[in-house]
Order: C-alpha cells, then sequence, then structure tokens
C-alpha cells in the first residue's frame, strides 16, 4: 500500500512538473527574462508559496488527524472550509483594493514605474490563493478515503491554464501577454476546484456538506472531544506550527526573490527558472515518500512500534541519500546543458543560459539536506511536536536570512542560492538532532554506508562515460 501510494504521488508530480517545464520553456520563450517576467514572477510568487506549503503537507497533517479524531465531522469541516475561505477573500479583497502597497511589500527594490505596472498583476494572481485552498481541503478530504489521484494530478489543471494564456498572448506586446498569464493561473485554479467535484460527490462528501450545513455550528458536547468549538481550537493551534514547519525550502526561495528585486534586471528570473529545475527532484523524490510515509510513521508511533517506525525511515534515508545524491551530481555537471535545453528559445539567450546553469549549481549544493529534513521532520509531526518544527524551521530561516545579506554582496544572485543552501544544512542538522543522533547514527551503519558509496560510484562511473559520449558526439556534429 505504501509503495502504491507513493508512485501514485511521485507519477502525479512528475506529470505536474513536465507540464510546468512546458509552461516555463514557453514563458522563456516569449517574456525571455527581463522587467516583464520579473513582474509576473513577484505577482506569482505569494500564490505560488501559498500553493506549495498547503499542498506539500502543511494543510493536511494538521486537519486529518483533526478530522479523524473529530466527533462532529460534518460541522467540523464546514466549518473549517467557511472560515478560511472567509479570510482568503477578505485577504484578497484588500490586496485589491491596496495593490500598490501591497506590491512595494512584495517588491521593494523595483523601481516607481514598474511597481505602477505590476500592481494590477499583483492583485489579479492574488485571487488564486483562494482557489488553491479550496482545491487542497478537497485533496485531504479525499486522502481520508486513500483516494490520492485527484490530489497527484490536479496540478497539472494550473500548468495548463498557464500555457493556454501563454498561447493566447504569444502575439502581443509582453504587458499584455502578463495578464493573459495571470489569467491563466485563475483558469487553471477553477478547473483544479471542479475537478475535486465527481469523487467527493461519489465519495459521499457532497452528503456530509449538506448535513454540515443543516446542522451548523452546534454546540454538541462528548465525554471525550468536548465541542466543536474545541475541535477547532486544538485544529488552528497545530495548524500554524505545522505550516512554518512545512516551509522552509519555500520561504526561502521567496526571501531571495525579495532580496533579488535589489540586483540587476533578470536577478528573479534567473532564480526563478534555476529554482524550478530544483524543485523537480525534491518534489519527486522527498515530498512525494514523506507523503506516503507520514500515515505509517503515524500509526506506528502511536501504537508504540517504534522499532517498526524506525526501519521505515531506514529505507527511506537510504533511498532518498542515493537518489538526491545522484541528483546534485548529475544536475552540477550538466547544469548548462539542461538550462539550456529546457528555457534557451526565443527572448531566453545563451547568456542567460550561463547566469541560471550558475544560479542552479548554487541550489544543488542543498538538495539533499532540504530532503532529508522532510523525512526527519515527520518523527516531530507524527508525535505531534509541531511548534518544536516550527521553532526549527525559523531558526534555519533567520540564519538563511544572514546568510543571503552576506553572500548576495559578493556573489549576487548565486550568493542568494548558495545561502538557499546553507539554510537547508541548518534545517537538517537542527531536525537530526531533534529525531536524536543515536538513532541517526543507527541508520548510517556501517553496511548501509558500503552499499550507498557502492552505488554513488556506480552512478558517477555512469555519468562519466554520458558525458564522454557526449562529448564525442558534440565534437563529430561540430565537424561533420
Amino acid at each position: 500500500m505504501f509503495k502504491k501510494f507513493f508512485l501514485t504521488n511521485s507519477s502525479g508530480i512528475l506529470c505536474s512538473r513536465i507540464a510546468g517545464f512546458v509552461r516555463d520553456l514557453l514563458s522563456a520563450s516569449i517574456l525571455g527574462s527581463g522587467v516583464y517576467s520579473d513582474i509576473f514572477f513577484v505577482a506569482f510568487k505569494f500564490p505560488n508559496l501559498f500553493r506549495r506549503i498547503f499542498a506539500e503537507g502543511a494543510f493536511s497533517q494538521s486537519f486529518m488527524p483533526a478530522f479523524i479524531h473529530s466527533r462532529h465531522k460534518a460541522s467540523f469541516s464546514l466549518s473549517v472550509l467557511g472560515i478560511f475561505s472567509a479570510l482568503l477573500l477578505v485577504l484578497c479583497a484588500l490586496v485589491h483594493s491596496n495593490a500598490l502597497f501591497f506590491t512595494k511589500l512584495l517588491a521593494f527594490g523595483f523601481s516607481a514605474h514598474t511597481i505602477t505596472l505590476a500592481q494590477d498583476i499583483v492583485a489579479l494572481n492574488f485571487w488564486y490563493l483562494l482557489l488553491v485552498f479550496l482545491s487542497t481541503f478537497f485533496s485531504t478530504l479525499l486522502q481520508y478515503k486513500n483516494s490520492f489521484f485527484v490530489s497527484a494530478y490536479h496540478t497539472i489543471l494550473l500548468n495548463m491554464g498557464m500555457i493556454a494564456g501563454l498561447l493566447l498572448g504569444k502575439d502581443r506586446t509582453s504587458l499584455e501577454v502578463v495578464y493573459y498569464l495571470s489569467y491563466g493561473v485563475l483558469w487553471g485554479g477553477v478547473a483544479q476546484v471542479c475537478a475535486h467535484f465527481y469523487p467527493l460527490y461519489a465519495l459521499g462528501f457532497f452528503k456530509l456538506f449538506y448535513l454540515g450545513f443543516k446542522h451548523g455550528f452546534k454546540r454538541a458536547k462528548s465525554p471525550t472531544q468536548g465541542t466543536l468549538k474545541g475541535e477547532l481550537a486544538r485544529f488552528f493551534k497545530q495548524f500554524f506550527p505545522s505550516v512554518l514547519g512545512n516551509s522552509a525550502s519555500q520561504l526561502s526561495a521567496f526571501l531571495d526573490t525579495f532580496l533579488a528585486s535589489f540586483l540587476s534586471a533578470g536577478s528573479i528570473s534567473y532564480l526563478y527558472y534555476a529554482n524550478r529545475i530544483f524543485q523537480l527532484p525534491l518534489a519527486l523524490f522527498a515530498i512525494a515518500i514523506s507523503t506516503a510515509l507520514f500515515p505509517t510513521i503515524a500509526k506506528a508511533l502511536k501504537n508504540r512500534q517504534h522499532a517498526q517506525a524506525q526501519a521505515h525511515m531506514q529505507t527511506a534515508f537510504n533511498f532518498l541519500t542515493f537518489m538526491l545524491l545522484a541528483s546534485s551530481l548529475g544536475g552540477i555537471v550538466l547544469s548548462e546543458p539542461i538550462v539550456a535545453l529546457l528555457f534557451e528559445h526565443g527572448h531566453f539567450g545563451a547568456q542567460d543560459t550561463l547566469q541560471s546553469a550558475a544560479v542552479f549549481e548554487m541550489y544543488l549544493l542543498g538538495l539533499l539536506p532540504f530532503g532529508l529534513s522532510k523525512i526527519f521532520a515527520l518523527w516531530l509531526y507524527a508525535q505531534g511536536q509541531q511548534l518544536r518544527a516550527a521553532k526549527i524551521t525559523l531558526v534555519s530561516l533567520v540564519f538563511g536570512a544572514l546568510a543571503s545579506l552576506v553572500c548576495m554582496h559578493y556573489l549576487q544572485a548565486r550568493g542568494l542560492a548558495l545561502a538557499s543552501s546553507l539554510t537547508g544544512y541548518m534545517l537538517c542538522a537542527l531536525n537530526i538532532r531533534a529525531f536524536g543522533f543515536k538513532r541517526f547514527l543507527g541508520m548510517i551503519a556501517l553496511k548501509q554506508g558500503i552499499w550507498l558509496v557502492g552505488l554513488l560510484a556506480l552512478e558517477a562511473l555512469v555519468l562519466a562515460l554520458f558525458l564522454w559520449c557526449l562529448q564525442g558526439w558534440t565534437l563529430f556534429y561540430h565537424f561533420t
């Protein structure tokens, strides 16, 4: 069952990222890397940050346990839906009516003219926050019934909406393309929400919503769980630390974008394109396996089966260490060909490839620690220690902010990516400390270490052979 859930999540992430790379290829070709692409990436950064945090476990890791233990499931689920929807509607309306102020907050380093151009784009993209919450909420309910397909694949619809917007606006001015792309975000968000309706209906959740609406915010009491108000209070007490604890890499990338607005034009775009490639192995392996592993670890620890839980952690640790190290090695060696293959078209030139590849290499230095921190943090979440996980994330982010201010002074955009990787190492070290050094040392026993080194040596040999063949083909192609 664990393998099935992992493969479903991993395949959905892979398909979504392929669609995302097609979207980015079109974006690079049509917009290139300059003022207008920077405007869109800044406008989309906060909604996309919200999507990544929610979709990668922050909401489900707090809502699902509360929903399972709730004695008023209908009223509880509808209450959470209503509270979040109302708050997000107010926030979006506030941003829409004060777009200039919020644009200055998101891109303080932009010129006054650029901020004026960006304000309407920022306001438009903010409405996606409500849509991404609805799709995440519905996905979590489906996961409660062990239905993972829609939650794994629905993000493809966002990319399809954005691709449609780019294609419709490709013959227009750059500013008009940005508007079409922003409307594509909203079209994709609406499609994501609608994709959940049929499975929700088939699994009986529409009836649950009806019962919640019918009974409303009743004050029913139970001997063990208390009132609905108490259930909601316990949920929100776990939710906010969970959001912070799950958002280290996303908040680090968000900070990079803010600081890059003070650098030369195109820096935000270089960071965006490099981070898009970096997120693929992180999501494909670390996020997919942590999503599939979390229920198993939580149930094992609840039943005091610590040896079984640690065995699952061992398997995940070995798999992630090999896959992420191999991805880092291959990505650093092939950074320029990868970026050129994906993005070097139209307005995205050879110089843009070199800059993005250099940033990508710096991001890859932190791939392994960011990935491993995902599974070590699960141990805390499974034991209900969301607050401790949040404190660990906060410390690492403060460290990352200081590192960014230092590194960007010397290395520009590359320095911001390097600081992000240093944040990953701090985060991983603190999570391992919370997990327990004795447990961790037990996971890197001599036998596993020899096996891992052997596989990495084999991977390096295969990569070297591939590079030799690639060089030979390039020379042959050049002289013929």
